[in-house]
């Protein structure tokens, strides 16, 4: 086991017995995992990075990942199997499981198209927003600006997906996954969803499943930091930033 790394901080599942290793933090891209695990029932154990300690790039860690980022699955069903990439695992999971992924090949081609959506778009976008907007040491209003419109841009895609649609490939599935984490942080982002009913009503149908609830809230709850918390908090962000 890494040495680098807090011992796991809980154990979804018999200790010992084979399972998902599950190598995370408390972003959105972390969290997406969690609540596709939850939502499978697999048997998973968590593996808590401090990236603010830039565990994520020590050399123990680089060889499971060489991005030096999270989340990264090791399943020790499969011969120790690694896969890093967050879209990756959501898909390697649903074929795992037989779930959460359309069968049949046109609904499988939507449901990947708004997996791309999201894995092209939103998590960019809105990791660039909270970059200028909420950790960048000079405030840079025309970045923020530009990187705030478009993710207004993306949600508004997303608003009119779902006038349509209960979820974003008709029946819930990896997609509705991979976006939750990322767009129920539009307020971080300092994004409006105001006036996106559609959107707004599938983040509050989306948010209330138990395993969604179960899976945000691994390995930390998440929560807004405040006061001197949140200097830290963007302190910590920042040493990310530079690596």
């Amino acid at each position: 086991m890494l040495q680098i790394l807090t011992d796991a901080a809980s154990y979804v599942g018999e200790r010992g017995s084979k399972m998902i290793e599950l190598f995370t933090a408390g972003t959105p891209n972390g969290r997406k995992i969690s609540v596709m695990l939850e939502e499978t029932g697999l048997k998973y154990s968590v593996r808590q990075l401090q990236l603010g300690k830039l565990e994520q790039k020590q050399p123990e860690y680089l060889a499971i990942n060489p991005n030096g980022r999270i989340p990264t699955i090791v399943d020790h069903d499969e011969d120790d199997f690694v896969v890093f990439e967050s879209g990756a695992i959501l898909i390697y999971l649903a074929e795992k499981t037989g779930m959460l992924m359309p069968q049949d090949k046109k609904a499988e081609s939507v449901a990947m198209q708004w997996l791309m959506f999201q894995m092209g778009g939103i998590g960019p976008m809105m990791g660039q927003a909270n970059v200028f907007f909420r950790y960048a040491p000079e405030k840079i209003d025309y970045a923020i600006d530009r990187y705030q419109a478009e993710c207004r841009r993306l949600f508004e895609v997303l608003d009119k997906r779902l006038s349509a649609e209960d979820y974003l490939a008709g029946d819930y599935s990896i997609a509705d996954i991979a976006t939750y984490p990322w767009v129920s942080t539009y307020d971080w982002s300092g994004v409006s969803v105001e006036g996106l009913d559609h959107l707004q009503a599938w983040l509050g149908k989306v948010g209330s499943r138990p395993a969604v609830i179960a899976g945000m809230a691994i390995p930390t709850p998440p929560r807004e930091p405040e006061g001197d918390k949140k200097e830290e908090f963007i302190r910590e962000a920042r040493k990310m930033l530079v690596r």
